[in-house]
């Protein structure tokens, strides 16, 4: 069966009575349905601990980090545990591009997974629409005389979809890019807010342009940030839905982690970590992506620290960052295992396994694990369900009895190039960075208006730990080129482009939805 006839063929529980294994009642919901609600509550009782899942460096399909994910969260349920998981929404972006659906897999699985995939409660849209009020506000006060007398405008309309065509589009009065909305200013500042006074501020604090003395303009110098924190009001409640084995997931916010931050909203892990003893979350692509600016944005911004840390990868990926070579592409796994080292002591290492897998390359990939100090488990969740992942839950039951050594990778006080630098030599393992004479003027500009120090957070490619998407394995000694920066002081971070990364995405020669349709019982069929 396909993933979805598997997720439709699963009876699912009425939404209350997963609420009531996270001691909620029916005042803490707002109800869209049987099978999915937003929760009201504020804060629970309890102090759970954070397990987080992060990746070696993908394919360009995908290697389940997410079916991981929820096979570790049913397979700690089953063991007794109170557990949540709290995952991202997927983007429709690449829902019709080139990955198709973002819930899991086979029996592991999030559901409603077509609702998930597709408009679910709306959060999505009230982001678009939150941000394309801004920039329709921007050129009417523009149009209005100007008040401000805004010379330069730098907040950009988003919208989900790839499209190619909008990153240049030409305005009355100026050029304009749009953004997909996951990898704009609005998603990721929605994602580090920690409660709606905070969003109401981060949202006033959006530079939206420059003004003649070129001065920061902000957005809260429109009066908007009422209005869209009106927009957003309900959007900021967390989502709640269940795995297959009805174990509670939160799901909410969704930015891209080779561009934003890539990890679910801080809003979400608060209020799971105050419900259940185990929280399983993940950020997104590898480990010098998603984990790296978890690590180091949404750490700092939520004061939370993961507690254990699980690295996903599979025989697959090794082989393609090997050229089809497996020992050479464990060389892969050797960086993400030496970087992850730098910031956490509790790991341990996942092989997703796949039904093309032979058991002497697992045997390979056990052994070097072990010669790293590092436990192993396999997993078999996407066949199994939470049964997959027993061994894996154990494993990190056992490392979470551990004292756990966690340290940020730089002084967020440091200069900026000194943070790229930083990131460069202990991410990335370069010997140099080199920079754009544009990116040279802007670091000089937002140093001269004290917004130094932010965090960094690197849109960069997802499929080597370099800039460089060629440059598989383990690459070392190279130079990373920063092509722009852009500072979001509403999200609370300064972006670093690194070589050809591009915040619209395009669509592939053979999207997903040409595979997607509605069958003659109204059923979806083709989503994934």
């Amino acid at each position: 069966m396909t993933d979805i006839e598997i997720s439709r063929a699963v009876e699912k529980l009425n939404i209350k009575e997963i609420a009531k294994k996270l001691k909620l009642d029916e005042k803490d919901l707002i109800l869209y349905g049987n099978d999915k609600a937003k929760i009201t509550l504020e804060k629970g009782t309890k102090k759970g601990k954070i397990i987080l899942v992060t990746a070696t460096n993908p394919t360009p399909f995908g290697e389940g980090k997410t079916t991981v994910s929820i096979g570790l969260g049913d397979a700690l349920n089953k063991l007794g545990k109170d557990i949540s998981i709290v995952l991202r929404q997927p983007s429709m972006g690449p829902v019709f591009g080139i990955k198709g659906g973002a819930t899991g897999g086979g029996y592991s699985q999030v559901t409603p997974m077509e609702d998930i995939n597709l408009h679910f409660t709306g959060d999505f849209h009230a982001i678009t629409m939150a941000n394309n009020l801004l920039s329709a506000a921007i050129d009417n006060h523009i149009e209005r005389g100007n008040e401000l007398k805004i010379k330069e405008v730098l907040f950009n309309r988003c919208l989900d979809v790839n499209d190619r065509e909008l990153r240049e589009v030409q305005l009355n009065n100026r050029k304009e890019s749009f953004n997909i909305t996951a990898a704009s200013e609005m998603m990721a500042l929605f994602c580090l807010a920690n409660d709606l006074d905070d969003l109401k501020k981060r949202l006033g604090n959006i530079i939206i342009g420059k003004d003649e003395s070129n001065r920061y303009v902000l957005a809260k110098e429109l009066n908007i940030e009422g209005a869209l924190t009106t927009i957003l009001k309900d959007a900021f409640y967390p989502n709640l839905v269940q795995t297959l084995e009805h174990t509670p997931v939160l799901i909410h916010g969704g930015p891209f982690a080779n561009i934003a931050h890539g990890c679910n909203s801080i809003k979400a892990t608060k209020l799971a970590v105050s419900l259940t003893d185990y929280i399983v979350t993940e950020a997104g692509f590898g480990s010098d992506l998603g984990a790296e600016k978890f690590f180091d944005i949404k750490c700092r911004v939520g004061n939370i620290k993961p507690d254990c840390i699980v690295l996903v990868t599979t025989i697959r990926s090794l082989r393609f960052n090997g050229e089809d070579n497996l020992e050479k592409g464990l060389s892969n796994l050797e960086a993400h295992i030496d970087n992850l080292k730098q910031n956490n002591s509790n790991i341990v290492v996942c092989l997703n396994k796949f039904a093309t897998d032979t058991e002497s390359d697992i045997e390979v990939v056990r052994r070097f694990v072990k010669s790293k100090n590092t436990p192993f488990s396999l997993n078999t969740s996407y066949i199994d369900g939470g049964q997959g992942s027993i061994s894996l839950a154990k494993e990190v039951l056992c490392l979470l009895q551990n004292e756990n050594e966690f340290e940020y990778l730089y002084d967020v006080n440091r200069n900026i190039k000194e943070k790229i630098s930083d990131l460069a030599k202990k991410v990335y393992h370069a010997d140099k960075v080199e920079y754009s004479q544009r990116s040279l003027d802007l670091i000089e500009e937002i140093e001269e208006k004290r917004l130094k120090n932010l965090p960094i957070c690197t849109a960069k490619t997802q499929y080597s730990l370099s800039d460089d998407k060629t440059k598989l394995g383990y690459p070392k000694h190279t130079t990373i080129f920063v092509k722009d920066i852009k500072v979001y002081q509403g999200a609370g971070f300064i972006t670093v482009l690194l070589g050809n990364i591009l915040t619209m995405p395009g669509l592939p020669e053979k999207p997903n939805y040409e595979k997607i349709n509605l069958d003659k019982n109204n059923h979806i069929t083709g989503l994934f």
